[in-house]
Formats: C-alpha cells, structure tokens, sequence
C-alpha cells in the first residue's frame, strides 16, 4: 500500500510533499539519533563546540557556489530548456552547470586548505589556541563534502524538474548515516576527527544514490563547459542575488558561532544542538511542502498562468500551517521532555540539558515563521524574482546580529535563539506582504479564515498536553527515561486528537485531505 502511494507521487503538490515529508521524517529522525551519539559521545563541551565550528566554512561554500545556483535559479531553467530543447538541450545545460561548479568548488576549497588555521580565529575567536587547531583540521576533512554535494544537488535538480521526488528525499538519510558511522566506526580510534570523516562519507552516499536514477532519465556525464550557452548566463544572472542572500545568512550563522564561541563552554554546541530541533518540524513540513510546489509554481509562472500560481501558492501555505502550527506548540510545552529523551544521556548532563531546552523554547516561537519562509522563497524564485528574498534576508541579517549582541548579553545562548525566531517572523511577514503587493489577493480571506482555526484547535491542544502532562506525571516514574517517554507520549497523543477532533468540527480543509491520504482509506 506505501509502495502504490509512492508509485502515484506525481499526482500533486500534496501526495509529492508526503513523499518528501515521510523520508524528511526519516531523515530528520537519523539526524536526532545522530545528535544523540554525539552529545552522549562527547557532552556540550569544547571538542563538540570545534566540531560545529569547523562546519561553517564548508557550509559557506556550499551556499554561495551549490545551493544559490540550484534553489533559485537550476531548477526553473531547466524546466524552460525540457519544453523548449527537449531533454538533450536540458541535459547539456547540467553537463555544463555540473562542470562549472565543480571546478568552482575545487578551487575554493584548495584555497580554504591552505590558509584553514589563520581564518579559525575569525571564525570561533572565543576558542582556545588548541581549539582553533582542531577547529582547522576538522574543516579541511570536510572541505571534500561540498564537491559531493555540489554533484548530488545537480541530480536533485534534475530529479526535481521531473517530479520525481522518492530517491531525492531518501539521500539526506543516507547523509546522516554517514555521520552515525562516523560517530559509531571512526571515533572510536579517530576522536572527533572520525566524525567528520563521517561527513564526508555522507555526501558521497548522498549523491551516489541519486546518480542512477538521474542516468536513467536519460542523463550522460559529457566533460562540457559552455560559458555561451544561453541558460547558463541565465543561471548566473539569477544565482548572484540569491548567492548574496546566502551570503547573509552564513554571516549570520557565523557571528552567531563568533558571540557563542565567547560564551560559556559548549554554547557553540547547545545552540546548533537546539537548532537541529526545531529544524525537525521545519523540514518535514516546511521544506517539504515548498520543495514539491516549487516545480509547480515555475510551471504556472512560465506559463502565466496567475490563477493557478495563486491557488497552488495559498494551498501549499494553509497544509504547512496546518501541521507546523501544533507541532511547534506541543514542542513548546514538551521541550524539556524532549531534550531529556533524544539528548540526555552520556556525557550529556543535566545542565546542559536546561541550556538546550531553554534555546528550544525560544526557537519555538518562531518555528511557524521558518517553516513558510521556503514557500515564500520558493514563489520568488518560480518568479525569476531572486532579488526581494535576498534584500528581505539581508535586513533581517541585520536586525537578527543586533539582538543576538544585545539579548546574549541578558540571556546567555538561549538569547541567540530569540533573536534567531524573532528576525524568522519578521522575515515572513516582509515577503508575505511584498509577493501580496505583487500578485494581488492570494485567497486571503480563505487563508485567514483557516488560520485562526488552526490557532484556536492549537490552543485548546495546548491546553489538553498541558492538563496531560500534570495527569501522567503521578503514574510514572519521571527520574526514568521510561517515565519520560510515557508521559511525552500520553500528552502528545491527547493533544493530537484534540486537534484532529476540532479540525473536524471547525471543518478545516487540510483535515479532509489529510483523511484521504491515510493507508487505510486507499
């Protein structure tokens, strides 16, 4: 039955989002197991403080030379080329982007090896002198992963354009794996040097398990680089405003590490401990949504079609509110169970336990907002419109660095997380009012009439988690990880039916489709 589900994933925006969403579920449960190896492994301290640090770099240039080519810009023009060129014109244009990259990010990363070490102190200048060192090594290890990544996202792209989501959404499973291993095969004998080699065997899984698929299609690597090829400036011209919001959001992430790396020892690695939390929610729903409509979106815009853009969009922002909403509040009143369950064990004591749990009640506040930012990103870049994203991201780069200087000062790490939601909604409500300006009304009325539902069914779930948690809590021993377990269980459980029961009543639209894709109804 889940394989005929999946053999009809094509069908539309939400059955492609199940799809994605089920193996995001997947995906982001390896990644909590992953975050729990290591936090048992190695405790809130400096060696995994090192180890998030070392990621920046990597990271960077994956978001300025991989993700701002391909999220904004691939994607829709190759969709163009597939109607105009055929597939052999669409797969000369991937040839010629996938060669251009690599050679961009083989130049980039031979660059960052060599002068690795004096950057750690830009980077982390709160760390120590053996800090810094280990930070470096880290970093050069996992310099190779970009160049995978940046293969394996030319395969998503391609896999996209065509709708075919399933092995596309299995890959970043395969990424964690890779870390698990490391944390489990290599740290053992390699310390935390072991893990990041884990990294690397990750992006390579990660994008050896879509090659296959994509060469199905009809793909053959050809060693290619056509700089006139029309779409390729096209590319460039639409990656750079893109590439530039990117940009903003590495500088955020890297004065975050800067003002966390000056705080009190394993700060660095509470907040991104905490961050992989609330992602959990985000990419489930959020990215998943908005990775399924993307295609969808391009195809109405290049058609014109605005009708069908508006109703594709207003669709897609109702279905994600509609799960992220409940699941940010039972996150919420849940946190510190949470913590307690996936991080808590090992070295992982119990006050790095309230750090985390204190970072993951901010961050709460604003998971709805990160959630619908994708979407709205996403409408831009259907658009051709990859500047207003990039200029909402920077002003709220810049108002997110001015809080975390100011409420890290008073709250510590946990003020980093604040600031962190509080610039997510301002972002939302920045592009939510522009693409309203541009576009006219996009089910307004509809949209608002469901949000406040969805508010009001999350409110009374809130209330029925929190009279559960005081019901339980007698019945249980709550000193044990399987007292915890019951009594997270038992509230969330009461809490979703709930929900569902008021979806019911208050006839929500995302209920009925929600009960149409269930296995038993099919």
């Amino acid at each position: 039955m889940l394989k005929s589900f999946f053999s009809d994933h094509k069908k539309t925006i939400f059955s492609a989002a199940v799809t994605v969403g089920f193996f995001s579920l997947a995906s982001r449960a390896l990644g909590l197991f992953r975050d729990r190896l290591l936090a048992s492994t190695f405790g809130a301290g400096e060696t995994l403080d090192t180890y998030y640090a070392a990621f920046r770099i990597p990271d960077l240039i994956f978001n300025l030379l991989v993700l701002g080519a391909l999220s904004a810009a691939f994607i829709p023009v190759f969709c163009e080329y597939l109607t105009k060129y055929k597939k052999e014109g669409a797969f000369r244009l991937a040839n010629s982007m996938l060669n251009l990259l690599a050679l961009a990010i083989l130049f980039a990363s031979c660059a960052i090896f060599i002068f690795a070490k004096p950057l750690m102190s830009a980077i982390a200048p709160g760390f120590s002198d053996s800090q810094k060192q280990l930070t470096a090594q880290l970093t050069r290890i996992m310099l190779i992963s970009p160049l995978f990544f940046g293969i394996s996202n030319i395969f998503s792209g391609i896999l996209n354009s065509f709708k075919r989501f399933l092995v596309y959404s299995i890959a970043p499973c395969l990424y964690n794996f890779g870390i698990i291993l490391g944390v489990i095969v290599f740290a053992p004998w390699l310390g935390i040097k072991g893990v990041a080699l884990g990294v690397v065997l990750g992006a390579f899984l990660h994008m050896a398990i879509q090659a296959p698929n994509v060469f199905r299609l009809g793909f053959r690597y050809k060693p290619i680089l056509s700089l006139k090829e029309k779409g390729i400036r096209t590319v460039a011209k639409l990656m750079v405003p893109r590439t530039i919001g990117l940009a903003a959001q590495q500088i955020n992430l890297w004065v975050i590490t800067i003002i966390a790396s000056m705080l009190t020892v394993g700060s660095v690695a509470v907040f991104n401990l905490a961050n992989n939390l609330q992602y959990f929610p985000i990419g489930i729903f959020g990215v998943a949504f908005a990775t399924a409509a993307f295609p969808h979106l391009s195809l109405a815009a290049s058609r014109n079609n605005i009708k069908e853009f508006k109703i594709r969009f207003s669709q897609t922002f109702r279905q994600i509110l509609f799960f992220i909403v409940p699941v940010s509040g039972a996150m919420l009143l849940l946190r510190a169970q949470i913590v307690r369950l996936i991080l808590g064990t090992g070295k992982f004591d119990w006050e790095d336990t309230v750090l985390t749990y204190k970072c993951l009640g901010y961050f709460c506040l604003g998971i709805f907002a990160l959630g619908l930012v994708p979407l709205l990103a996403k409408a831009f870049y259907s658009l051709k419109d990859t500047r207003t994203p990039v200029v909402i991201s920077l002003l709220t780069m810049g108002v997110n660095v001015g809080l975390s200087i100011w409420l890290s000062r008073v709250l510590e790490v946990a003020g980093l997380a604040l600031a962190f939601a509080l610039a997510g909604i301002l972002n939302l409500l920045l592009l939510l009012l522009i693409l309203r300006k541009r576009m006219g009304d996009l089910e307004d009325q509809k949209t608002l009439s469901t949000t406040l539902k969805i508010i009001g069914a999350t409110v009374v779930m809130g209330l029925a988690i929190q009279g559960s948690k005081y019901l339980i809590a007698p019945w249980v021993n709550m000193q044990t990880g399987v007292g915890v377990l019951a009594q997270t269980l038992g509230a969330a459980l009461a809490g979703l039916l709930v929900y569902l029961g008021l979806g019911f009543l208050l006839k929500v639209d995302e209920v009925k489709v929600v009960k149409k894709f269930l296995p038993w109804r099919r």
